[in-house]
């Protein structure tokens, strides 16, 4: 099978055991972009530890004056949050450029606006890119371990560069954009179920066709 036969046989396969859910549990752009950085590293239950002791509404305002200290203090359930709090004052700084509108990000190319995320302190490609889809409807490719794992044992030769990973799914799934925040949940869902670093093959949806390659 071609590479862009295998993405789209895997996600078809999912869609079909899984249905449609929305994945992300926020449907507010601010809080997705704070919880992005607020992930990395660990899971969502500690982030959303982090995210209740935040002012709520939750808004970059409110955000942004709080002292870094006290910041850190307050995010400290989602882990590494002094380096988190510096990240999150960098975060604030490059939407204040857009008076801290969302919407004004939206005439923006998705890559000249990739590449602005991508230039703030503790955003990185998965960051970025979950940003993009979720929080700013500019849907990339979010390539993460679930995806390199599920992808790989399946039979695709799945480039060790992230871009090169990103840019042959997007070449792929450009014609379902409006999925992208799905597809990407079910790479984590279904590698919380079944494609763990132990797989569990015998139930796996996948199963008929993976190739069960050790990754």
């Amino acid at each position: 099978m071609t590479s862009q036969t295998i993405i789209n046989d895997v996600f078809r396969q999912l869609e079909d055991h899984y249905g449609y859910f929305d994945w992300w549990p926020s449907d507010h752009p601010f809080e997705i972009m704070v919880g992005a950085i607020l992930v990395q590293n660990t899971n969502w239950r500690n982030v959303d530890k982090a995210l209740s002791n935040l002012p709520a509404p939750l808004t970059p305002q409110s955000l942004s004056e709080i002292e870094l200290d006290d910041l850190a203090q307050l995010i400290r359930p989602s882990g590494y949050y002094n380096q988190k709090a510096i990240k999150l004052q960098a975060l604030l700084k490059w939407f204040e450029r857009y008076d801290y509108d969302h919407s004004a990000l939206a005439p923006i190319n998705m890559v000249a606006l990739r590449n602005e995320l991508l230039e703030i302190k503790g955003v990185g490609n998965e960051t970025a890119d979950v940003i993009l889809t979720y929080a700013l409807n500019k849907p990339s490719f979010v390539v993460d371990a679930y995806a390199r794992r599920i992808f790989s044992r399946y039979g695709l030769n799945v480039p060790k560069n992230y871009d090169k990973f990103r840019l042959l799914a997007d070449g792929t799934l450009k014609h379902q954009s409006a999925k992208y925040g799905y597809f990407h949940g079910l790479m984590v869902e279904h590698g919380q179920q079944f494609c763990n670093k132990k797989p569990k093959c015998d139930e796996c949806p996948l199963g008929a066709k993976c190739q069960k390659l050790e990754v």
